[in-house]
C-alpha cells in the first residue's frame, strides 16, 4: 500500500491517508473500540471523551503544519539519528508486541506467557535497546557513531535501568512501577494458576498478593453465607490494567489483606473470561434497548454489573450481603490504598449493623 503513495495525483494522496489509517489504527484499534463498545451499553460520557482526544491528536499536528508551513523547514533533517530512532523504536514494537500477546494469553488462559517469561523477555529487549544506544551493537544501516551524545547516553542508561529493576521479577518480587504491565502475580510458573475457573488459593496472600477465593458468584455468595461474612465483588478482566494495579498496589496493604482474607469472602469476577456458558444459562437480555447476548461466562459478568450496578468498568468493587444487595456504592480505580480501607470498613459496619 505505501508503495502505491509514490503514483502521486489523487491516488496516490488515496494510498498515503490508507497506510496512515493501518499503520495507525493498528495500535489505536483497541483503544477505539474499546470506547465504541462502552458507548454501546450507554455510557456516553468516556467514549465520547475518548473518541475526542484521538481525534483532537490526530488533526493537531496537519493543522498546525497548515497553518504554519515554515515550521517545516525548522524540521530536523534525516541522517543516522532518525536511523537509531527507527531501531529504538522497531525493538520496542517487538516488546510491546509480546504484551498483546500476553493479554490473549491471559483472556484465553493458555499458559503460554507466564509472568516470568513475559519478563526476561521484556529484560532482553531493553537490554538489547541499551546496548545498541551505547554502540555495543550495530545494524547494517547505521552510520558510525562518531561521538555518543548526552541525550543517547541517558536514553540507554534509562533502559539499562529497566533492565536491572526488572530482574528481581524473574523470582516473584513485585514490580511496582510498572504494575499492571505484566501478567498478574498468580499468573506465574510458581504458582501454576490456569484454567481456575471454580476458586484459586482459598483466599490466602502469598508473596504480597491476594488471589480471590472465587470466580463464581453463586459460589462465593453460598460460601459467604455459609461462613457469615459479606461478599466482596471484584469485578476484573484478565486484559485490564488498571485492575492489576490495584491487586499489586492496593491489595498487599496489611489493613486490606485482613479484610479480603478474613473478614470477607473475595469473588472476582472476569467479564472478559471466553470460557462458553452451558447451553442451558445462554440468553439474550434487554439492556439500554438492545438485545444483549450472554454467551459466555464473561458475558454473564458483563451484563451483571452494568444492570445491577449501573457500569461497566473495570476495575469496580462492591460489598454484598447474604441477600444479594449492595451495602453502599462501590468503588473503581484508585491507587489510594486509604480510600479503599476506608471503602471497605464503611461497608463492614453496615453489614454488622445488619445483622
Amino acid at each position: 500500500v505505501d508503495a502505491q503513495a509514490d503514483r502521486g495525483g489523487l491516488i496516490g494522496i488515496f494510498f498515503m491517508a490508507a497506510t496512515l489509517a493501518i499503520v495507525s489504527f493498528s495500535c489505536t484499534g483497541p483503544l477505539v473500540g474499546s470506547a465504541l463498545a462502552g458507548a454501546a451499553t450507554g455510557d456516553f460520557g468516556g467514549p465520547v471523551a475518548v473518541m475526542f482526544g484521538f481525534s483532537l491528536a490526530l488533526a493537531i499536528p496537519f493543522t498546525l503544519f497548515s497553518a504554519f508551513p515554515g515550521w517545516l523547514n525548522s524540521l530536523p533533517q534525516s541522517g543516522g539519528w532518525l536511523t537509531s530512532v527507527k531501531v529504538v523504536l522497531g525493538l520496542l514494537e517487538i516488546g510491546f508486541a509480546f504484551k498483546f500477546l500476553s493479554n490473549a494469553d491471559l483472556v484465553l488462559q493458555l499458559g503460554l506467557l507466564k509472568r516470568e517469561l513475559f519478563i526476561a523477555i521484556w529484560i532482553a529487549v531493553a537490554l538489547c535497546i541499551a546496548i545498541y544506544l551505547y554502540g555495543g551493537l550495530r545494524f547494517p544501516h547505521d552510520s558510525k557513531l562518531e561521538r555518543m551524545s548526552v541525550g543517547r547516553w541517558s536514553l540507554g542508561t534509562v533502559f539499562l535501568v529497566l533492565a536491572i529493576y526488572m530482574m528481581p521479577g524473574m523470582w516473584g518480587a513485585p514490580l511496582n512501577l510498572i504494575s499492571g504491565f505484566p501478567p498478574p502475580m498468580f499468573y506465574s510458573e510458581a504458582s501454576g494458576s490456569v484454567g481456575t475457573g471454580g476458586h484459586g488459593a482459598g483466599g490466602q496472600a502469598y508473596s504480597g498478593h491476594v488471589e480471590a477465593r472465587f470466580r463464581d458468584y453463586d459460589e462465593g455468595l453460598a460460601a459467604a453465607k455459609a461462613e457469615g461474612k459479606p461478599m466482596i465483588l471484584d469485578f476484573t478482566g484478565w486484559a485490564c490494567v488498571n485492575c492489576r494495579k490495584m491487586e499489586e498496589q492496593v491489595w498487599p496493604n496489611s489493613e486490606v489483606v485482613k479484610y479480603l482474607t478474613e473478614e470477607a469472602v473475595l469473588v472476582s469476577l472476569y467479564v472478559d473470561e471466553r470460557k462458553a456458558l452451558p447451553e442451558a444459562e445462554q440468553r439474550v437480555e434487554q439492556f439500554g434497548g438492545k438485545d444483549f447476548r450472554v454467551r459466555t461466562v464473561g458475558n454473564k459478568w458483563t451484563y451483571l454489573q452494568a444492570s445491577r450496578f449501573g457500569t461497566n468498568a473495570q476495575p469496580f468493587y462492591v460489598m454484598i450481603d447474604h441477600n444479594g444487595e449492595a451495602l453502599g456504592s462501590g468503588v473503581g480505580y484508585d491507587p489510594d490504598p486509604d480510600k479503599f480501607i476506608a471503602f471497605l470498613k464503611e461497608n463492614m459496619d453496615r453489614f454488622k449493623a445488619g445483622q
